[in-house]
Parts: structure tokens; C-alpha cells; sequence
């Protein structure tokens, strides 16, 4: 049985102890969280220290706002415990890396939350696009402003989704990069935002997000020699348009796609590491500290 506890209540670690309390052979012992909250059966701690001092457990998920991810995870790193951190890793490289050599240090499992990896979709576009020769990637993630972000804008808080998306999906890597940002709605933060990359194997790839679009919308296009795709990562639906003709007209396909919660799955697979070391479809740090690195334009040495 592994042992494990939360820290951060918000709306996305409300998530997180639902999904943990279905998990097989994970137990959560107690929660933390700086607000007194009501209806949890687990202790729940107002102060990280405390829990870590009182509380015995294998490993921790925080799911607390990014600018805390670095002092938080560190106190637990020094104890040696094992890390899943919601994405991205910290609010910058810099911050990343400190995680990353502090869990190399004590030898702690750490892995960061990249959710859409575990969306069934994106699983079925992976598996249609193996051997395919990908000419291009268009990501779509736009929606309206969420109130409960206010320390990062758009880029941290959405495009890394797809930044690690598009890497992921390609299995290559990003060698040029061009971000066009705007801030119209938000205080302090960009809210309006397009990414363009060319990528190892001449692919060439794009990001439009936003939070001033009313709707929420999530999409991946794929070009490949062989088809085009269309996925909806909300419906977790995926279509081949192929075999074009000359006369423009083409075959449609709807692939199959089996259904899952990508929370579950993710977690799943954490609870998997945890136990055997075997990270799967997991992000690395390494991977989000790349992200960030894209996200922000700057490259930390």
C-alpha cells in the first residue's frame, strides 16, 4: 500500500482526492491545505511542516498555485519523499532545476502532472500517427478568463499543455520558436497568445490560446503524407480525412477512441512509478523545465 498525502484543495486538488480515493493500493493519509476546509475524512494540516513533522507517508501530490511549487516541493525532498507536481514544475526553469537537482540528490521518484498526456485522444493520435511521416501540428486551447488564476497568464498556465503536447505527440524536438503575446482582460498576466515552432524533421507547429474566447475550446490538427487528423480533446474524438483525389474528394474516418478519465489514468500511472520506477507516459521534470524554458523564450543555464 503506498502512502500518500495531498497538499492544495483548489478546484484541480478537489479533483486529485477524488480520483486518489478510487486509486487500487493507494492510500491518502492526510490532507493540507492553508484554509480550514470541511467534509474530508483524511487530518487535515493548514501547515506542511506540521504534516510532514506528524505524518507517515510514501509520497506527496501538490496542487497548489505555481509559485509555490519550488518551496514546497523542497521541504519535501528533504525528508526523501517521492513527487507528483502539477504542471508545470515551478514558475520558471531556474526554480525547476533546483528541484530537479535536489531530487537527484536524495534520489526521490518526482514527476509533474502534463494531464492531456493521459487523454485517451491524444493516446489514439499517438498510435495513428506511429510511422506516419507528420508535416505539420495546430493546437487550439482557448476558453474563458478563469478567476481562479492570477499568478501566471496564459502561456504558463495553457500553453504548456501543448507545448509538451506537441513534443510528445512528435517524439522530436523543438528547434525554433516564435511567441506573439498580448495582455486585454487580465491585471497582470498575458492573456492572448500564438506560438510557432519548427521542429527536428522540418515539422512546423502552432499554439493559439487565449481566455477572451466565451467557449471552451481544445482541438489538435495533424497533417500527415498519409491523412490529416482532427482530435477534440473535450470530446475525445478523433477523425482521418484521407485517400484525397483530384476531384477534392477525400475519405472520412472516425478512429476509435476508448473513453477514459485522463486524471485517472495519470494517476495510475504515478501510483505505477511509485511502486516499480517505470514512468510511462509520464513528464519528467526535465520535460516541464524544457517546457518552461520554450514558454518563456529564455534558456537558464
Amino acid at each position: 500500500m503506498i502512502r500518500v498525502v495531498l497538499v492544495g484543495l483548489g478546484s484541480m486538488g478537489r479533483n486529485h482526492y477524488r480520483v486518489l480515493k478510487t486509486i487500487p493500493n493507494v492510500e491518502l493519509v492526510a490532507l493540507c491545505d492553508v484554509s480550514p476546509q470541511n467534509g474530508f475524512e483524511e487530518p487535515l494540516y493548514q501547515d506542511v511542516d506540521k504534516l510532514i513533522k506528524e505524518v507517515d507517508f510514501d509520497a506527496a501530490l501538490i496542487v497548489v498555485p505555481t509559485f509555490l511549487h519550488k518551496e514546497i516541493a523542497l521541504k519535501f525532498l528533504e525528508k526523501g519523499k517521492d513527487l507528483f507536481i502539477e504542471k508545470p514544475v515551478a514558475s520558471n526553469a531556474k526554480e525547476g532545476k533546483e528541484i530537479l537537482n535536489k531530487a537527484k540528490e536524495v534520489g526521490a521518484k518526482v514527476c509533474v502532472g502534463y494531464i492531456e498526456r493521459f487523454n485517451p485522444v491524444v493516446k489514439a493520435l499517438k498510435n495513428e500517427l506511429k510511422d506516419k511521416e507528420i508535416y505539420s501540428i495546430d493546437i487550439t486551447r482557448v476558453g474563458p478568463f478563469p478567476p481562479r488564476i492570477s499568478d501566471v497568464g496564459v502561456l504558463t498556465d495553457l500553453a504548456v499543455h501543448d507545448i509538451d503536447l506537441i513534443r510528445f505527440i512528435s517524439s522530436c524536438e523543438i528547434k525554433k520558436q516564435a511567441i506573439f503575446k498580448s495582455r486585454k482582460i487580465h491585471n497582470n498576466h498575458e492573456d492572448n497568445a500564438i506560438l510557432s515552432f519548427q521542429l527536428e524533421s522540418e515539422i512546423v507547429a502552432s499554439i493559439t490560446t487565449n481566455w477572451l474566447t466565451p467557449f471552451r475550446k481544445r482541438t489538435i490538427e495533424v497533417a500527415t503524407k498519409e491523412g490529416y487528423y482532427e482530435a477534440d480533446l473535450m470530446s475525445q474524438s478523433l477523425v482521418e480525412y484521407s485517400s484525397y483525389q483530384k476531384n477534392f474528394s477525400y475519405v472520412v474516418r472516425n478512429c476509435l477512441v476508448e473513453k477514459e478519465e485522463p486524471l485517472f489514468k495519470e494517476l495510475m500511472a504515478f501510483a505505477n512509478y511509485i511502486k516499480t520506477g517505470e514512468m510511462g507516459d509520464l513528464s519528467k521534470v526535465e520535460d516541464s523545465i524544457i517546457t518552461l524554458e520554450i514558454s518563456s523564450g529564455v534558456k537558464d543555464e
